[in-house]
């Protein structure tokens, strides 16, 4: 792995409610370099906290701490509001699961992207939007100046999608999060967004957080995995190897897929042990 990129330890996220404090991330840690890391667990189980809290972008009430969380030696627990604003966007960048709810309904796709570059960049109009055409064709949408001048109504789901990683990846960021960037799509699309995501990691040496509920998906396509349950990590496994995962939560969860071959019996379901949830 090469040097760290990102470096956290005993990141915790707990929210006030009417039954006390409640943990939804408790004590996650890992060190991550210009790689693609894949992050899977159930609905409710972090994930998407995780990949907030590295941008400090939590839903009002939560709290976060941690012992570290620094990005490229920079302490992103003593930023101010200022040098967050500096870091979002331009050096990091998160592209969230559904386009409909992402991007801004009455801005056409195209001022939205050079719109992002503009906010991170010293440039006129004309080089926004040459860039904002540019970073279309990166992501592989035929005719982007026809889709430059489109409202988001007026593109299906997977440009809407591209559209949105072409928006972030604008200003050129060190690391990108990609919170199930794939989940609304089918399958073939999905491939497409993942070829995309795939080659512009490498051309750009960047680092990539890849967030999904799909096993078999982060297998194929990340460096490594780190598999959470209950707000906590209970395995980190190299991606190639997700298939001789030891513990029992991500056994279960892989025995949970169907298979090609198929079988007249039913599924497997997750049989949860409390010791789970207690500390490693």
């Amino acid at each position: 792995m090469t040097a760290s990129l990102l470096e956290i330890a005993d990141l915790r996220v707990s929210f006030r409610t009417s039954r006390g404090i409640s943990e939804a991330v408790r004590g996650v840690g890992f060190t991550m370099g210009r790689e693609k890391l894949g992050i899977v667990g159930e609905s409710g189980s972090g994930k998407s906290l995780t990949g907030r809290s590295i941008l400090r972008l939590l839903p009002p009430g939560a709290t976060l701490r941690a012992s570290r969380l620094v990005f490229d030696d920079i302490d992103l627990l003593a930023a101010g509001a200022a040098t967050m604003r500096k870091l979002r966007g331009r050096r990091l960048a998160m592209v969230m699961q559904d386009p409909k709810f992402s991007l801004n309904p009455v801005m056409t796709v195209g001022h939205q992207i050079a719109e992002a570059y503009l906010a991170h960049q010293r440039a006129s109009a004309s080089e926004a939007r040459e860039k904002a055409l540019a970073m279309l064709e990166a992501v592989r949408i035929r005719d982007p100046h026809r889709v430059y001048d489109l409202y988001p109504h007026e593109v299906s789901g997977g440009m809407g999608q591209r559209a949105m990683i072409a928006m972030m990846l604008a200003p050129d960021p060190d690391l990108l999060i990609a919170d199930e960037p794939t989940s609304a799509l089918d399958v073939t699309v999905q491939m497409q967004v993942l070829a995309i995501l795939d080659d512009l990691v490498s051309e750009r040496g960047m680092g990539l957080i890849f967030i999904s509920h799909d096993l078999r998906l982060v297998a194929s396509f990340c460096d490594r995995v780190l598999v959470m349950y209950g707000g906590r990590v209970v395995e980190t496994i190299d991606a190639r190897r997700l298939a001789e995962a030891r513990h029992p939560y991500t056994r279960g969860l892989l025995a949970c897929l169907p298979t090609l071959e198929g079988g007249e019996g039913e599924l497997a379901t997750l049989q949860r042990d409390p010791a789970w949830l207690a500390a490693p």
